[in-house]
């Protein structure tokens, strides 16, 4: 995981590889951003959508991917990710909820393990059309031989783009059946493929021939879901307002740290003092280098809820940041006091205690981090700085481990190799600090030799 230098660490920033499902391209590079009450709204509005799904909520993460455009996709396993792009261009929390339960349709179905399924026949019929060319060229018949690997080329997009379609349609009605069980209205499903077609229009997509697409022309989804929708009792039943609010702040809050401040401040202009507007412009100010002001939007909204864990966290984060520990320490007690259970938030004041560099206060972080990771393991930065407070305690071994774990999540196999080793040499066998630091060098291990096959 990667902090975004100089700017807002409430938001963390992780470069993973994605291998995005139904699409014929390689692995990827995207940024995650991570954000407690963000994490904590996904939850919120997908949860009756999951029990819908026959799924397990517990089992199912949302992650929000650094990302302009507007998509979503699933991968690996029961892992949603949606781009930030896509709660932007969100209206309102029922249309991003239409969104999740069509995602959690390709989970139910298990398209994510299914996608050789569309692949192994594309790929039967590319090999066969590679060699019935050799043979032509062999014949003597180069453009004869050109010919047949081109039909075979189409032929084999062909049939993997009318299996991808399939599934899509599949997964548009089985997000449908979602929406009913949960008793939330498809209006904003409409609403959000109608957003598409007008981009479709825009972006001159030719709107007669849906073949060639991975997808089914959001025309033509409109046409299949409608029906459905209009029939149900939940149609005309509007978003909840509890959830619509959270919407509102979280959009708020994303568009502050995404955008341009330029463009924030046009979005949500002075005098305007609703959650979302006082959110963004906090972010906007932190961003371009004005704590005062940073201070103030805060200040605001933290009089809107003294009790609020996220407006009392993004407080403590700015005057973190803007050098006064001191004064962030009792702020961020009271966030994790209203939060318990919020390991981003316990880390960030485990972080502030950390750089105070006072003993007592050293040792009131440790356990708050060793909360924080019992919470969540997969945060880099936490272990960051538990390997500090290990480090200057003098305790190598552990250290090493907390560097190990760091650099495993971040994928730097290397890393966590060296550090592993380090770990392992210094620990008591059979302990599970020990048995800890072996399970890293061995993933990190099959990690440096697949590297090397590669470049083999």
């Amino acid at each position: 995981m990667v902090e975004k230098a100089g700017i807002m660490r409430r938001f963390r920033l992780a470069c993973v590889a994605i291998l995005l499902l139904a699409e014929p391209r390689a692995v990827i590079a995207q940024s995650i951003l991570r954000d407690a009450e963000t994490e904590a709204f996904f939850r919120d509005i997908s949860r009756d959508l999951v029990l819908a799904a026959g799924l397990e909520p517990r089992n199912v993460q949302f992650v929000l991917v650094g990302d302009p455009s507007i998509n979503a996709f699933v991968t690996g396993g029961q892992n949603v990710f949606i781009h930030s792009g896509l709660i932007t261009a969100a209206d309102n929390v029922n249309e991003l909820q239409g969104v999740i339960a069509h995602e959690l349709g390709h989970i139910a179905a298990g398209h994510n393990v299914r996608f050789g399924e569309g692949a192994g026949p594309a790929s039967k019929i590319s090999l066969l059309s590679l060699v019935g060319a050799a043979l032509a060229v062999a014949a003597g018949a180069g453009e004869a031989g050109m010919a047949i690997l081109g039909l075979g080329t189409a032929a084999a997009q062909g049939k993997f783009l009318a299996f991808t379609r399939d599934q899509e349609s599949r997964t548009d009605q089985a997000g449908a059946v979602y929406l009913s069980k949960a008793g939330i209205s498809g209006k904003g499903s409409i609403a959000f493929f109608r957003k598409l077609q007008g981009m479709e229009f825009r972006l001159a997509i030719p709107q007669n021939n849906e073949y060639a697409r991975t997808h089914p022309l959001s025309g033509t989804r409109v046409n299949n879901l409608v029906a459905v929708y209009e029939k149900d009792p939940a149609w005309n039943t509007p978003p909840d307002k509890a959830l619509q609010a959270k919407f509102e702040r979280i959009k708020g809050k994303l568009i502050g740290f995404v955008e341009e401040p330029p463009r924030v401040m046009q979005k949500y202009p002075e005098g305007i003092n609703t959650a979302a507007a006082l959110y963004a412009r906090a972010y906007a100010w932190h961003r371009s280098g004005y704590p005062q002001q940073a201070m103030a939007e805060a200040a605001k909204l933290v009089a809107l809820q003294p009790a609020d864990p996220y407006y009392l966290e993004l407080e403590g984060q700015i005057l973190l940041e803007s050098g006064k520990v001191d004064e962030s320490l009792p702020v961020l007690r009271r966030a994790v006091e209203r939060a318990p259970l919020e390991p981003m938030i316990i880390t960030l004041l485990g972080h502030a205690l950390v750089t105070s560099e006072d003993a007592k206060l050293q040792a009131e972080a440790e356990p708050l981090l060793r909360k924080a990771v019992s919470l969540d393991r997969e945060n880099p930065f936490t272990w960051y700085q538990l390997g500090v407070i290990y480090d200057r305690r003098g305790d190598k071994s552990r250290a090493a481990l907390a560097a190990a774990e760091r650099f495993s999540l971040e994928g730097n196999a290397m890393g966590a190799m060296m550090n592993a080793r380090v770990a392992r040499a210094g620990l008591p066998a059979g302990t599970p600090d020990f048995i800890r630091a072996d399970d890293i060098m061995l993933v990190a291990g099959d990690a440096l030799e697949q590297r090397k096959r590669k470049k083999r």
